[in-house]
């Protein structure tokens, strides 16, 4: 084999190695971070039981009622009662969380989570009486603050559900929810 193409062999594979260790450099500093971002959670005050009220049009129900049950340093669990008593409709939901918390600073702090629940509605006007009862899926993301001053929590969150059976779903599209 000539000196020059042994040189070229050489060479190819000297920058075969030094790509194989770059990417190996990058994943070995990638893993150091994921488990050193793990292990910084800091410690965070989850009260043990909290009543509380959650506001927005909430897919027709409105208001709920609220209660978070913290099981950990940064876990927790919420339960959420939403109904609706109105002269046509009348419905109610259960909703229950598990949330993982997480500080981001002093009382504030980001939370995610998923659930599932159950509900069940009755239609009633003019004649036409339609009635179902649901089950739901759950995500929830959302930021909160806890005054150190006063036993009072402050959060902004976005809880997406999906709905299952009951027809509740034809039942919100045709605008009587």
């Amino acid at each position: 084999m000539p000196v020059k193409q042994k040189r070229h062999e050489i060479c190819k594979n000297l920058a075969i190695f030094v790509k194989i260790f770059i990417i190996m450099k990058k994943v070995i500093l990638s893993a150091f971070m994921l488990l050193g971002l793990a292990f910084s959670t800091q410690a965070q005050d989850i009260s043990k039981n909290a009543l509380g009220l959650r506001l927005g049009d909430n897919d027709g129900f409105g208001g709920e009622i609220s209660y978070q049950r913290g099981i950990g340093s940064n876990n927790r669990l919420e339960f959420d009662l939403g109904w609706r008593n109105s002269k046509d409709v009348d419905a109610f939901k259960l909703v229950g969380l598990y949330q993982w918390v997480w500080n981001i600073d002093g009382g504030f702090n980001w939370y995610a989570g998923a659930g599932a629940g159950i509900g069940s509605w009755n239609y009633n006007n003019s004649g036409i009486k339609d009635n179902g009862s649901f089950v739901l899926a759950a995500g929830d993301i959302g930021i909160e603050y806890n005054f150190s001053e006063a036993p009072i929590q402050l959060s902004l969150d976005f809880r997406p559900e999906i709905y299952l059976g009951g027809d509740y779903s034809d039942f919100k599209a045709k605008g009587m929810a």
